[in-house]
């Protein structure tokens, strides 16, 4: 069995839980603060699982603090007492605040007692909800590790979804559109891609298609009826910049009309028109992350999805 890798960390022994370091903040606003300024401390994530959920809950929570820097520890797969105490041992060595999912007792125990002795915080993530649930439902709780990961129906939908956005990235194979849940139009650097894996994540399948000035879209968009059609436009400015960016990392001439302000603008205003005319619900995506733009993109087609049942 080929040994599994997170960061730098290589395992091929399952005694020792899977560790992958990294460090908070990751936003363009937090990187230009003074490092100094920055109140840094060690956060360790520990799960019997991937440590999906407990990595989300944790960055949802730390960006609404300006001026925090995590050193992120993620501690995946513990589901032994062995694994446990190694994860123990290290807390010990970077003492800091630990969020778990750990659905087994003793091991849930055995955490807390440890960081009880070290005298750190500990916290089990997703305890306040699922007992909540459990009361509302008046349901038994099932303690299963990465119960959420099964491969189900969901599973390989999004499987299928995501093999179909790869094949139909940037304008690839139109001849099928109509299999397409979205078409996502839009000029170079409109966040086509990352959006479409996106929601393939979510099972949706998607293709994208570019708007090339001088280049004839594919005549299947303009006759398949199933998927729902959305464009994709950026501020010219914030377009040229980040198009700037990308010729800088190719070492590519900046003197072009690829980041010319007047042929850019136009090429938006054209894209605009076009998405007009043919009634294509439009998303500026310039303040937008990509989790926002397939979260809007997300309510649109389930909306379509209402009407047409």
């Amino acid at each position: 069995m080929n040994p599994l890798v997170y960061g730098h960390v290589t395992n091929t022994d399952k005694s020792i839980p899977y560790q992958y370091n990294r460090s908070y903040p990751q936003t363009a606003h937090r990187r230009q603060m003074n490092k100094t300024s920055l109140k840094s401390f060690h956060l360790h994530l520990v799960s019997d699982s991937t440590g999906e959920t407990v990595g989300i809950v944790a960055r949802a929570s730390l960006v609404q603090f300006e001026s925090v820097e995590a050193n992120e520890h993620l501690w995946s797969m513990v589901r032994t007492e062995n694994q446990v105490q190694e994860v123990i041992d290290a807390i010990g060595k970077n003492p800091g605040f630990v969020l778990y999912t750990i659905v087994n007792e003793n091991l849930r125990n055995l955490l807390e007692d440890g960081c009880r002795k070290l005298q750190v915080p500990c916290i089990a993530v997703l305890d306040p909800v699922v007992a909540k649930l459990g009361a509302h439902l008046d349901a038994e709780i099932h303690a299963q590790p990465g119960r959420q990961h099964v491969m189900d129906a969901e599973y390989f939908s999004r499987i299928e979804a995501m093999h179909f956005v790869l094949s139909h990235d940037d304008g690839q194979s139109t001849r099928d559109l109509e299999q397409a849940d979205v078409v996502l139009l839009g000029v170079s650097r409109t966040s086509k891609t990352p959006t479409s894996i996106y929601l393939a994540n979510r099972g949706i399948k998607t293709a994208n298609i570019p708007i090339v000035p001088g280049s004839e879209l594919p005549e299947e968009l303009f006759t398949a009826n199933g998927p729902l059609i959305i464009g994709l436009t950026k501020d010219p400015k914030r377009l040229v910049e980040i198009r700037r960016q990308r010729l800088r990392i190719l070492d590519q001439d900046e003197e072009t009309d690829y980041v010319n302000l007047d042929i850019v603008s136009k090429e938006i205003n054209d894209a605009r028109r076009l998405f007009t005319k043919h009634d294509w619900p439009v998303i500026n995506v310039s303040r937008k992350s990509i989790e926002e733009t397939a979260a809007t993109i997300i309510q649109l087609y389930n909306r379509r999805r209402e009407q047409n049942s």
